[in-house]
């Protein structure tokens, strides 16, 4: 089956694109936006020109001395005449039509403004129009008369606009042609800056690179850029939590070579000694019997070590789902009640019903069990028993009525634990002074590292207070929800 990768991209060349691409789509609006600002600065100045020429002719219009008479008069001197014809560029013309809209002077073909435009008389008033296909700019005024209803008269100049045409090109090429050197001069700019601003990521590879392999220190995050800071600080996460599994690994691997010698040592002198000459059968048994409990002992601390070793590397994330811990703890004593009945122990459960209310908590039903295990284990362990004066061990589960703790308890009427040593028996392989006890001593460091995952607090305490002997009392509280404490 083939697989497909994702492209790897380089995210120098992602700023880059999103930098320059939008720069490059901006560039022809620029050329659009610049044309038509061009446009409207070349109109100005021409412009005012037709205005004043509209100005000047208008004022040429008039009426006879007889009072109007002989109607409208236009005198257009030659020197006016020749300074509208003098261009070179464009073609001038104008048109002047009287009251009655009887043509006067000038450009016959000359259009006139819209119908619907209401007259202003003495305003200069600009449009675009077309005269035998070519473009013109035309400015126009109309001139009230001094005759009875004071008609108006209509004066028109207009030009071609080759002369705009030839500014606003010029505009341009001012304006855009400096920008085919700053465009490139930009890009530039660009790749030096963004060269210069991932070359502490350049930086920070170098030092990792450059580190031991048994180098699992903190990054110092001081010296990178703000945005980069995170992602170091999530590295550093991932170091610490490395260093710690690691540490956890050896230590495993030095408690069990520690606690694997004395039985596998044991093992190898009884083998040695079924092995002699002249052994008597009664002395072969005795070996064999001291290499079956080697056997067994050596299986329990392999079992435990085991046991330690995954509540120790569950990390935080372990599996979660509902779980009864009534129900838990009630399997826990059913399976231990074999053991316990070989010492003479009372074993039993005085707690509240699977089921019931308050008994309920989010955790790994697996290493819950050995959580309870261990501490049954332990109280069966450390609580003298004889059949005349058989042992107890009581586990309990409490919860109280507001469903705000959730309680696991394991008591003994054994000797208990001086206040002094209350700490240390919660260590690896601690054993209390004077304890005849078979175990590994890793029992209660298996519950703590179990309650740690779950959140839990243990606490040891008297079963008795005032009486002899006082017993030990275990008790884990478990906070109301346990997901939403993780």
């Amino acid at each position: 089956m083939k697989i497909f990768q994702r492209e790897q991209r380089s995210l120098f060349g992602e700023i880059l694109d999103w930098m320059l691409t939008p720069l490059l789509l901006l560039w022809p609006v620029s050329l659009a936006l610049t044309w038509l600002v061009a446009q409207g600065l070349a109109n100005k100045p021409f412009d005012r020109a037709l205005e004043y020429n509209a100005h000047a002719l208008a004022q040429l219009v008039g009426v006879p001395a007889d009072g109007g008479k002989g109607g409208v008069q236009f005198n257009l001197p030659q020197p006016a005449s020749e300074i509208l014809r003098a261009d070179d560029s464009d073609i001038v013309y104008y048109q002047v039509m009287g009251p009655g809209g009887e043509f006067l002077s000038g450009e016959r073909e000359l259009p006139e403004p819209p119908a619907e435009e209401t007259p202003l008389p003495g305003e200069v008033r600009l449009r675009d129009a077309e005269l035998r296909g070519v473009e013109i700019r035309v400015a126009y005024i109309w001139v009230r008369l001094p005759l009875q209803g004071g008609p108006l008269a209509l004066v028109q100049v207009a030009e071609t606009r080759e002369k705009r045409s030839v500014l606003a090109t010029e505009i341009i090429k001012g304006v855009m042609l400096p920008q085919f050197v700053i465009l490139p001069l930009a890009v530039l700019l660009v790749w030096l800056a963004l060269a210069r601003g991932i070359q502490p990521l350049n930086q920070l590879e170098q030092r990792i690179r450059a580190r031991s392999p048994d180098d699992l220190s903190p990054l110092d995050d001081r010296t990178v850029p703000l945005e980069v800071a995170p992602l170091v600080s999530s590295v550093n996460d991932l170091l610490t939590r490395l260093n710690e599994s690691l540490a956890t690994q050896k230590r495993f691997l030095a408690d069990a070579a520690h606690q694997l010698k004395t039985p596998l040592a044991g093992l190898r002198m009884q083998a040695d000694l079924a092995q002699r000459e002249g052994t008597s059968t009664e002395e072969l048994k005795r070996s064999l019997q001291h290499i079956g409990r080697s056997s067994i002992r050596a299986t329990h601390t392999v079992n435990q070590l085991l046991a330690l070793a995954r509540a120790e590397g569950s990390g935080a994330g372990i599996a979660r789902q509902p779980c009864d811990l009534a129900e838990l703890t009630i399997e826990v004593v059913r399976d231990s009640v074999p053991r316990a009945m070989d010492k003479h122990i009372d074993l039993g459960y005085d707690g509240a019903e699977p089921g019931s209310p308050g008994v309920q908590l989010s955790g790994n039903p697996t290493l819950l069990k050995e959580l309870v295990r261990n501490l049954v284990d332990n109280a069966i362990n450390y609580t003298p028993s004889t059949p005349e004066k058989p042992g107890v061990v009581t586990a309990r589960v409490l919860a109280d009525t507001f469903g705000q703790v959730l309680m696991l308890q394991v008591e003994d009427s054994g000797p208990g634990v001086p206040e002094a040593e209350r700490e240390l028996v919660f260590q690896p392989f601690y054993r209390a002074l004077g304890s005849e006890a078979d175990g590994s001593g890793l029992g209660l460091p298996i519950v703590m590292e179990i309650a740690a995952k779950h959140h839990a607090e243990v606490l040891l305490e008297d079963a008795h207070p005032g009486q002899n002997p006082p017993g030990a009392r275990f008790s884990v509280r478990f906070p109301a929800d346990a997901e939403e404490a993780g």
